[in-house]
C-alpha cells in the first residue's frame, strides 16, 4: 500500500463524480446545435444537438437509462425514453436529457437555449406519464419556506419582499409568456412584483430563480412536468425549493391521469421529483441567456462553451469556460461539433 494511504478510510474516499463526465456531454450537444443557432430550422437544431450528446453519452461508464428523454421509441430513434445508454458498467442511474431546450431560441438566435442532463440513482426519478405538464414554483434557498401553489401570488410576493426586507416592486417572477399566465401576470403586477416573461426554456427559468446572485427571486407558471423533473434535480444541488403540481389540458388527460393512479391535487416537491441522494447535473449554454454564455466560435477551427456542472452529495457547483478545438472533436468523436 501506498504510505500515504495508510490509515484512510477507503469507504468515505471521494468516488467518481459523474457531473465531472456529464459536462462532455452537454458541451456535445452545444456544439452542435450552435451551428444552426438563427437558422430558422428547430428540427435540424435539435436533432444536432441529440448526435452530439448521443454521440458522447455511450462512452461514459455507467448502466443508465433514460426515464426523460426525446419522446417514445418510434418519435426518437436516439435518446428515446427507456433506452439503454452508456457503457453497462456500474452505477445504475435514471437519466433526464433535453438535449436542446429552447429549440425555437436556438433557430431564431434567441437567448437562454441551452444543452442539459441530469442523473440520479435508479428508480428516483420521477415517471410523468401521460400528464405532460405542471404547475410550479421554485425559488433559491432564501425562500424556500415561502413556497405554496395554494396560496395566491400575489401573497408570496408580499412574503418573498418581507423576506428580502425590500419593498414589493424590488420582486421579479421569471413566468413563461403564454395565454393561460394571464391572470397570475396579472395578479403578481398587482400585488407590486415586476415579470420577466420568457418565450420558452423552463429550466433556464428554474436557474435564473434558484442561483444566488440573479435578477429573478422566483418561478411560476405551468410548463412541461419533465423540464420540471430536471429543474427539480438542479435544485437538488444547487439549493432552493421547488413544487409542482401535475396539470391535466383536458378531460381525456385527467382520465389518462386516474387510469395510471396520479393524483393532480397532489403538491409535489424536488424530492418527489427526484427522489435520489446522488444527483448529477450539467448544463451548457447554446445561446447567450441570464444564467450561461453561448457558444463562441474562435477563428476556423475554435469555440468556447460555458457549463454549470453540479452534484448533490458534494454540493459543488462549478462553472466551466471550455475551449474547443471543432477539427479534432470532429476526427475524435464523429460528431459535427460547430
Amino acid at each position: 500500500m501506498c504510505p500515504a494511504a495508510e490509515g484512510v478510510d477507503l469507504k468515505a474516499a471521494p468516488d467518481r463524480n459523474l457531473a465531472l463526465e456529464l459536462v462532455r456531454v452537454t458541451e456535445a450537444a452545444a456544439l452542435g446545435a450552435a451551428r444552426w443557432i438563427g437558422r430558422g430550422d428547430k428540427e435540424a437544431a435539435d436533432q444536432a444537438a441529440v448526435d452530439g450528446m448521443h454521440a458522447v453519452l455511450h462512452t461514459i461508464h455507467m448502466d443508465g437509462l433514460v426515464v426523460i428523454g426525446e419522446g417514445e421509441k418510434d418519435e426518437a430513434p436516439m435518446l428515446h425514453n427507456g433506452e439503454e445508454i452508456g457503457d453497462g458498467t456500474p452505477p445504475l442511474v435514471d437519466i433526464a436529457v433535453d438535449p436542446l431546450e429552447g429549440t425555437r431560441l436556438c433557430a431564431f438566435g434567441m437567448p437562454s437555449a441551452i444543452a442539459v442532463i441530469a442523473l440520479a440513482e435508479r428508480g428516483t426519478m420521477f415517471d410523468p406519464g401521460p400528464i405532460v405538464y405542471m404547475e410550479k414554483m421554485a425559488v433559491g434557498d432564501r425562500y424556500a419556506d415561502l413556497l405554496d401553489l395554494d396560496r395566491p401570488l400575489g401573497e408570496t410576493v408580499e412574503l418573498i419582499a418581507e423576506r428580502k426586507g425590500t419593498d414589493v416592486n424590488s420582486v421579479m417572477a421569471v413566468v413563461l409568456d403564454r395565454p393561460r399566465h394571464t391572470e397570475g401576470i396579472e395578479a403578481i403586477r398587482k400585488a407590486g412584483g415586476r415579470v420577466q416573461l420568457i418565450t420558452d426554456g423552463d429550466v433556464s427559468g428554474a436557474l435564473n430563480a434558484i442561483s444566488p446572485d440573479r435578477a429573478a427571486d422566483f418561478l411560476w407558471g405551468i410548463g412541461g412536468t419533465p423540464e420540471g423533473v430536471i429543474s427539480a434535480a438542479a435544485v437538488k444541488c444547487i439549493g432552493g425549493a421547488l413544487v409542482g403540481r401535475l396539470h391535466a389540458r383536458d378531460d381525456a388527460e385527467r382520465a389518462a391521469a386516474a387510469d395510471a393512479g396520479y393524483d393532480l391535487s397532489r403538491m409535489l416537491t424536488h424530492d418527489d421529483l427526484v427522489r435520489g441522494e446522488d444527483v448529477f447535473f450539467s448544463a451548457t449554454g447554446v445561446t447567450d441567456g441570464d444564467v450561461l454564455q453561448g457558444v463562441r466560435y474562435e477563428g476556423a477551427r475554435g469555440a468556447s462553451t460555458e457549463s454549470l456542472v453540479m452534484r448533490s452529495r458534494s454540493g459543488t457547483v462549478r462553472r466551466i469556460q471550455s475551449r474547443h478545438d471543432r477539427t479534432k472533436l470532429r476526427s475524435l468523436t464523429g460528431y459535427a461539433a460547430g
